[in-house]
């Protein structure tokens, strides 16, 4: 082989490894760029309403008095957080959710599976249940005020009543919805009693039960709402009525943002969490996610 055909040869390899040397780059890049774009997305309608409405205000097209634009609201999570009661609020808020929605949670799990896997303890229990899901959540509050005092006790109890109803309906109807043919298998390979509900029953009604919890933890910060306003003197439920009884709109609207904040986080983490145990699904969002990561090696890191 002459000089000049090793020389062009050896070139013609450079060039071709450069590629393969930048692809590791090019993939981290986009991880790095889909970690942060897809969050993002989600941002974008709320962060053009506040513009627009920022925008609106100082242009002098609204008075901004009654619903105060975002800079003003801004200025006042500031003044709370510098004289202590922001934190002091959402501390005592949070407790009261991770509370009341443990308790619910634990309840409506026990009772759920039972009246799933028992025909007897269904026709028992459900029918009440049932009829007890259909009472509004205010209704209870002069109830449990009468049995158990206006302090923390009647606040949790109520926000256990909320959390527990989604997770007891999805538990129960989780465990009835497992495919038959699963459970016949299981008994003729000699699975049985609590092996039967570890190796089948358990991990096939996770998705539904997921799903409750999700939904059960809905409930639990709408309840707390409910909660803190039955003589509280902390949390963010009380920021809203002290706002509303001092006038105070911003003080309301940055309570309200709060509760819409902290329980999208507290949702994303559930999510996030739950997803590790259901990741054997094969569904239809999990195979569109196989797609998106065949196109892009980025991970998916938004939890709907």
């Amino acid at each position: 082989m002459s000089p000049m055909t090793m020389t062009i040869a050896a070139q013609s390899t450079g060039s071709e490894g450069t590629p393969s040397e930048a692809a590791p780059a090019e993939r981290a890049n986009a991880r790095r760029w889909s970690r942060f774009a897809r969050p993002a997305l989600g941002l974008a309608l709320p962060v053009v309403l506040a513009v627009a409405w920022e925008f609106i205000v100082r242009m002098g097209w609204a008075s901004g008095r009654l619903a105060p634009p975002p800079s003003v609201i801004f200025a006042t999570f500031v003044d709370l957080a510098r004289t202590g009661e922001l934190q002091r609020h959402t501390l005592v808020t949070l407790g009261r959710v991770a509370a009341g929605f443990g308790i619910g949670v634990a309840a409506a799990t026990f009772i759920g599976a039972a009246a799933g896997y028992s025909p007897l303890v269904r026709r028992l229990i459900d029918p009440s249940i049932q009829g007890l899901r259909a009472i509004p959540s205010i209704a209870w509050v002069p109830l449990f005020i009468l049995w158990l005092g206006i302090f923390e006790a009647s606040k949790v109890t109520l926000i256990a009543v909320g959390a527990f109803f989604p997770v007891y309906l999805n538990t129960m109807a989780g465990i009835q919805q497992v495919d038959r043919k699963l459970v016949e298998v299981a008994r003729v390979h000699g699975y049985g009693g609590v092996g039967l509900v570890r190796r089948v029953l358990l991990p096939a009604m996770l998705p539904a039960y997921v799903t409750g919890l999700r939904g059960g933890l809905g409930l639990a910060w709408m309840f707390v709402v409910a909660a803190e306003f039955m003589g509280a003197s902390e949390g963010l439920g009380f920021l809203l009525i002290d706002g509303q009884q001092t006038g105070r709109p911003a003080n309301i609207i940055a309570a309200i943002l709060l509760f819409a904040v902290f329980g999208k986080l507290s949702d994303v983490a559930l999510a996030r969490t739950a997803r590790r145990f259901v990741a054997w699904q094969d569904s239809f969002e999990s195979a569109e996610e196989k797609k998106a990561n065949a196109a892009n090696p980025a991970p998916l890191q938004a939890i709907r």
